[in-house]
């Protein structure tokens, strides 16, 4: 394995056109990139604006939904610019060292006669804008600095397949000079505007259709060549700005757009110019706020540790935000009605970078868990309102979730005619229920509830054969399965059992009562429905009408009734049927060196399925299958997915982008990422794989589990095997924060726990494979202690009053 270097930051900057002090010292963590630079994606965010390039500098066509348009600059909704490159004394300068920093990137770019050229690219939050800075290395004399920046204003829907598409939306730009800046303006209908300058006068300037740096202008056609430049919806235009420049100067340029004309992008450009160094200070600060909160010390598996570090930072990478969007439904893409609301503003936690930068509910879904574990509960709950204020606009407040919206308001699938996307819709609430969990917040509750409660109605009520089995989609989107599909029968279970939790908390017993009963009902006859048996040694993935035939295809969501867990930590798989089929998944027909396929091949099994292999290896997939043998207490072999998604982050031979969980893994069928042209990669980030990181650490083996709905908190730590300690600090949970230590010794485990928050405290551990208990003391006093069987193991359990510092003890033989 290649060594990890440690980047040094671009120094601090002047404000518009002094000169640099010295360079500051690097962040801990920061992940460098030497090789292969041109053939990786790189992606820097602010949940206003983002960009997306190569490692080398260079701003290749990237992306399939708009071919070949999904990178470059972007301001929600609309994209600004191709790429923006420069050139010292006539070179045009390209990087040999990229490094990811938490929320910033830098390059060392290779100039003229040995001259190297640190640039810096940061995106702030609240602006719509992105800044550049680039240090001139002392005693280089005057160098003539060339800027050259190609616009492609076009909006976020419709895409290059869609009815209508970009090739008739798209309108032609039109370039200017101010004086300063490079103008760029798309008016067709609207009045979309780019800006690209500097703090400093140029000296000269120039427009044109080309103006891609070392770039030419191929164009992405069908078949595509290896590297294009341009999509063929592209009508972009060019400019030119050039400087003198002194050696020892930094010199910071920015990028700014809006959908509101020049005046509103110029103001973005003032705002993020005004100080570039304070701008990069404040995102410097924000992201070591991330990373102060839920810090982990992992001595048996730092891998995972510093994956934890990563994920956080990929959540807050994802956090977007657009305003005034217009909510229409296109009917996958195929119809323009007139739009049927509007919504002021949209904030949410992106899917992925460079083609699913917008609102899911699944993916959302998902994210929610790592999102709590991290501390971070504003994100994920301004996901849910923008879920719900969009799906009631559209759905007429019916309680659908609403699928898939780009930033403009384009609902491409989730509407009350869709047949599908049940799964999301039931998750809805249990999200509400997680969040409110870990928050104690019940106004957020109360503001949830009632959409929770429709959602649970609508999806209970799409069942024509009247079985308890809700039809529609679930997470698969595959032709061939049965009406009704096993993760949508278990995340219904679940999403009745959450709702009945908020609806006792709330007074609200009819709901609580019909939610329960509902619940209890499917839970009564999951296993006698589902339950596939002979060596298929798994659960059904759908249920085929008439007559509810079992399908078994070899699916991911087979581990889905592992993964669910139930309020209290219950699951709705019995124990022995799920310990069989986790055993199954983990053979070579369903995981294979990166984790876990999303469609499991013969030879372990003697079925005959429909569905071909799918030997792609999904992030979320192995996020699922590692919560699913976390739930089980088998860390051991879930340390078999969580380390592929840590090395996805972390390893050189096997990262994209240093330090960024990616859409899908090295896979048998898919191959990687780098192998593949811009134009057919899966995301190089995607936000969802977090979960198969942080929700197994903190709430797995840590053992943080909040209930400060009901004003509770048991940390019940369970040390994987051949480890002797796990510990995290700074938690979050409520208003407060929890820090845990579990370390086991000789005959003795030792869990000492501090919590800042005010909550009935439960402590506790899981104790080892074949151990019993023969004294337990909390705090250096014997303590009378209770034993639970759960799906974890034995628990060895005592109550700690109302939070604070405590230690327990457990004697084992």
């Amino acid at each position: 394995m290649k060594r990890v270097a440690v980047a040094a930051v671009l120094g601090t900057a002047i404000g518009l056109c002094g000169v640099a002090p010295a360079a500051a010292a690097a962040p801990a963590g920061a992940l460098s990139e030497t090789s292969q630079l041109g053939n990786r994606r790189f992606v820097v965010t602010g949940d206003r604006a983002y960009e997306v390039g190569a490692e080398d500098a260079t701003y290749p066509a990237t992306g399939w939904h708009i071919r070949g348009e999904m990178g470059g600059f972007w301001s929600q909704p609309i994209k600004l610019l191709d790429g923006v490159w420069f050139a010292a004394d006539g070179t045009w300068l390209t990087a040999s060292r990229f490094t990811e920093h938490p929320g910033y990137t830098t390059m060392t770019l290779a100039g003229p006669g040995g001259m190297d050229i640190e640039r810096t690219d940061v995106v702030p939050d609240g602006a719509r804008a992105a800044l550049i800075g680039l240090r001139f290395p002392a005693g280089a004399g005057t160098v003539r600095l060339t800027v050259q920046a190609h616009s492609e204003l076009l909006s976020a829907y419709p895409w290059t397949f869609t009815t209508p598409s970009q090739a008739t939306a798209n309108q032609p730009d039109t370039g200017s000079f101010d004086g300063r800046n490079l103008v760029f303006r798309d008016q067709g209908g609207h009045d979309w505007a780019a800006l690209v300058g500097s703090g400093l006068t140029p000296s000269g300037h120039a427009l044109g259709p080309g103006m891609r740096g070392p770039q030419g202008d191929v164009v992405c056609g069908d078949p595509a060549p290896a590297v294009c430049d341009d999509g063929p919806e592209g009508r972009g235009t060019g400019g030119q700005l050039t400087y003198d420049v002194r050696g020892g100067q930094t010199v910071w340029f920015a990028v700014a757009g809006s959908d509101q004309g020049p005046a509103s992008a110029r103001t973005e450009m003032s705002k993020v110019l005004h100080d570039p160094q304070r701008a990069l200070s404040g995102k410097m600060a924000a992201r070591q706020a991330v990373a102060a909160h839920t810090r982990v010390d992992l001595p048996g598996d730092r891998l995972l540790q510093q994956s934890v570090d990563w994920s956080k930072q990929n959540l807050a990478d994802s956090v977007q935000q657009s305003r005034d969007l217009r909510l229409f439904a296109s009917n996958q893409g195929t119809a323009s009605p007139p739009v049927k609301g509007t919504l002021a503003e949209a904030d949410w936690l992106a899917a992925g970078w460079p083609d699913y930068p917008w609102i899911f509910a699944t993916d959302g879904e998902y994210s929610a868990f790592a999102a709590v574990a991290a501390g971070q509960f504003g994100p994920i709950e301004n996901h849910l309102r923008t879920l719900r204020a969009i799906s009631d606009v559209i759905n007429d407040r019916s309680g659908k979730v609403v699928h898939e919206v780009t930033p403009d308001g384009q609902v491409y699938f989730g509407t009350n005619a869709d047949p599908g996307n049940t799964d999301e819709t039931v998750k809805f609430p249990s999200t509400v229920a997680l969040i409110w969990r870990w928050t104690g917040d019940d106004r957020f509750r109360d503001e949830m509830y009632d959409f929770s409660v429709r959602a649970i109605r609508y999806a209970v009520a799409l069942d024509a054969d009247g079985d308890g089995w809700p039809e529609g989609s679930g997470n698969v989107e595959r032709a061939g399965m049965g009406q009704e599909k096993l993760d949508v029968a278990v995340y219904t279970i679940r999403g009745l059992l959450d709702l009945a939790a908020m609806a006792r908390s709330k007074g609200d017993r009819a709901t609580a009562a019909w939610a329960t009963a509902q619940a209890t009902t499917r839970e009564r006859k999951f296993e006698t429905a589902w339950w596939y048996g002979g060596d298929a040694n798994s659960y059904a993935d759908s249920l085929q009408d008439p007559g509810n035939v079992k399908l078994f295809q070899r699916y991911w969501i087979g581990a889905v009734p592992m993964e669910a867990e139930l309020p209290g930590g219950a699951s709705v798989a019995d124990r022995g049927h799920a310990v069989t089929a986790l055993a199954q998944r983990e053979r070579d027909c369903f995981t294979g060196d990166f984790g876990f396929f999303h469609t499991g091949t013969p030879g372990c099994d003697s079925v005959v399925s429909s569905a071909p292999p799918e030997r792609d290896i999904f992030s979320l997939g192995n996020a699922v299958m590692a919560a699913a043998e976390g739930n089980f207490g088998r860390l051991t072999r879930q340390g078999r997915y969580t380390t592929a998604n840590a090395r996805s982050q972390l390893d050189p031979s096997v990262w994209e982008m240093p330090g960024a969980m990616p859409e899908i893994l090295p896979s048998p069928d898919f191959g990687t990422n780098m192998s593949k042209d811009f134009l057919s990669r899966s995301s190089v980030l995607q936000t969802w794989g977090a979960y198969g990181v942080l929700w197994p650490v903190v709430h797995q083996q840590l053992g943080v589990d909040p209930d400060l709905g009901r004003g509770a908190l048991s940390v019940v730590p369970q040390i994987p095997p051949g480890q002797t300690r796990v510990a995290g600090s700074d938690i979050a949970v409520g208003p407060g924060h929890v820090d845990v230590q579990a370390a086991v010794r000789a005959a003795t485990l030792t869990v000492t726990v501090d919590a800042a928050v005010r909550a009935r405290l439960t402590l506790g551990a899981v104790l080892p494979a074949g151990k019993t208990v023969s004294a337990v003391r909390l705090d250096g006093r014997p303590v009378p202690s209770r034993l639970a069987t759960t799906t974890r193991g034995v628990e060895v359990l005592v109550g700690a009053g109302s939070g604070g510092r405590h230690t327990l003890q457990v004697d084992l033989r």
